[in-house]
């Protein structure tokens, strides 16, 4: 089977952006994304350019068009998010972005009225009703589908760093699940989600695509649901893994760091090198730590088990990266990177939210709404958001 690979512009970049809709009184996921949508809808054209359903009514994933930079990726969802939230707003409608609702049960929520979902969930049932989840995706382009394999097993590395940095879903209905990313694990349900099979090249990634097919386990490549995947349609790598992000200063932080990773494995490819392919197990305990632990992870750095603090990982990653972030023009975006060690990651700072609030959610309902509008804080949250 034969899967074309549309090769794109070396480093070219765009991110996808779920986002939440809350009723501004109850604070509870609420539909609404049919008015929303057909209220911003173009005369004449089908849908908004960039303004999308997803699975649920209480959600409008926002895109961007294709970048060259992540201040330019910034700026295109930024026009769009205004457009959103405006609208929103008019239909009583607040938005914010985290990989979990703090408390709104998935049982309550409406799906979508497209074709594809009432498919989805027929098959899927309880695994596909539950995924009251919210994610950020970012795509890197490359021009060659001989690299996309290469790259995605050597980024695989680097899935703790991401989702400590984004880990933003520590409630599920209304329970603080103990974990930095509960998100994770309900996507994980997915027959095809989670961590990417370790493949050779592009002939063994094909040959996977169809027996997968032949069997009946997808209809297409894009029911792949892998935490970092080729997207050959886009001729792009796919940074899956990462919980929704509450500000576009958290979102131009990851896919600075994601185009700067991609940018780098791209060069050392042209150069002739081998990329790294990390023990299966490796990545599987340390997507783990970091599901649990956030921040404060400690993730294994080889075959023989050392280990060290992802802080530490990630700080030390972004010194490496500057060289090549000064080339894509991202240096000030990847700092960002910086900034979320210091202030905390959002799983963090809504535990601070809660546990200043007496163990209440709807104040970090309150606090996802005024980040999104406002940015990130801009002061340390005090000590204990991590759970024991």
């Amino acid at each position: 089977m034969e899967i074309p690979f549309r090769s794109s512009q070396r480093a070219s970049l765009g991110v996808e952006w779920e986002l939440q809709l809350v009723d501004r009184e109850t604070r509870e996921l609420a539909p609404g994304a049919v008015e929303i949508l057909e209220e911003l809808r173009p005369e004449g054209a089908e849908e908004h350019p960039k303004a999308k359903h997803e699975l649920l009514q209480s959600t409008v994933e926002i895109i961007t068009g294709v970048c060259t930079t992540v201040r330019e990726a910034k700026a295109d969802l930024a026009g769009t998010l205004a457009e959103v939230v405006a609208a929103a707003d008019r239909h009583g409608r607040g938005v914010m972005c985290a990989g979990s609702h703090p408390f709104t049960r998935w049982d309550t929520q409406q799906i979508s009225p497209k074709e594809r979902y009432a498919q989805l969930v027929e098959r899927m049932q309880w695994l596909a009703r539950r995924l009251q989840i919210f994610g950020v995706h970012v795509h890197v382009g490359v021009r060659s589908p001989d690299k996309a394999i290469p790259i995605v097993n050597a980024m695989t590395q680097y899935l703790p760093h991401f989702l400590a940095l984004s880990a933003s879903s520590p409630f599920w209905a209304g329970c603080d699940t103990g974990l930095a990313s509960s998100r994770t694990k309900v996507f994980e349900g997915m027959p095809t989600g989670g961590l990417p099979h370790q493949l050779a090249d592009w002939a063994e990634f094909e040959e996977y695509m169809e027996t997968l097919i032949r069997a009946g386990a997808i209809e297409s490549v894009r029911e792949v649901w892998w935490d970092i995947r080729p997207h050959p349609d886009f001729g792009t790598v796919e940074l899956r893994v990462c919980d929704g992000l509450p500000t576009l200063d958290e979102i131009g932080a990851v896919a600075a760091l994601t185009q700067c990773l991609v940018e780098q494995f791209d060069t050392q490819l042209d150069r002739g090198y081998t990329l790294p392919t990390p023990a299966e197990w490796v990545v599987r305990e340390n997507k783990w730590r970091a599901v649990r632990y956030g921040l404060e992870a400690e993730i294994v750095v080889d075959d023989q088990g050392t280990v060290r603090p992802v802080r530490e990982a990630i700080t030390q990653l972004v010194e490496e990266l500057m060289p090549t972030a000064k080339r894509l023009d991202c240096e000030a975006e990847l700092r960002d990177v910086l900034r979320i060690l210091d202030l905390g990651a959002s799983y963090q700072r809504q535990r601070e939210v809660a546990a200043r609030s007496g163990g209440e959610l709807a104040p970090v309902v309150d606090s996802l709404l005024a980040e999104l509008r406002d940015g990130l804080p801009a002061a340390k949250p005090a000590a204990g958001g991590h759970a024991a």
